[in-house]
């Protein structure tokens, strides 16, 4: 499966960006999928899981309630809704995709390693 992610940019702090990662597979129910994000200095970690059932999601608690992730299968195109955006929330986001279906925190936390990757996209968050 080959991903790239679009939709990256600078935004002021409140305000929004809707990200998207376009798959060359339809990935419900054959791939969990997540976003990730590295800022500068920092390791890669997960925002949002989301397994491969889609009936199970997982958020970072920092992103909990700001940050929405869903899928579109007929676009074969993942979302990350953003918003209220922070400083903190800079860096550059990746979406990945696994064929398993294990607990989605398991990706975001890192107890199961997603194998294939977008090459990212910038977000910056500025005043």
């Amino acid at each position: 499966i080959q991903l790239t992610e679009s939709g990256g940019g600078l935004v002021q702090p409140g305000g929004s960006l809707l990200l998207s990662c376009a798959t060359s597979e339809t990935t419900s129910n054959w791939y969990s999928i997540g976003w990730f994000r590295q800022a500068p200095g920092k390791e890669r970690e997960g925002m949002a899981c989301m397994k491969s059932s889609g009936d199970e999601l997982y958020y970072e608690p920092s992103v909990d309630g700001r940050f929405i992730m869903s899928r579109d299968d007929a676009k074969k195109t993942i979302y990350l809704q953003m918003n209220n955006l922070e400083p903190e929330d800079s860096g550059i986001y990746y979406c990945a995709a696994d064929p398993s279906g294990f607990p989605a925190n398991y990706y975001c936390t890192g107890m199961i390693s997603f194998d294939h990757w977008g090459r990212g996209t910038q977000v910056t968050v500025s005043p």
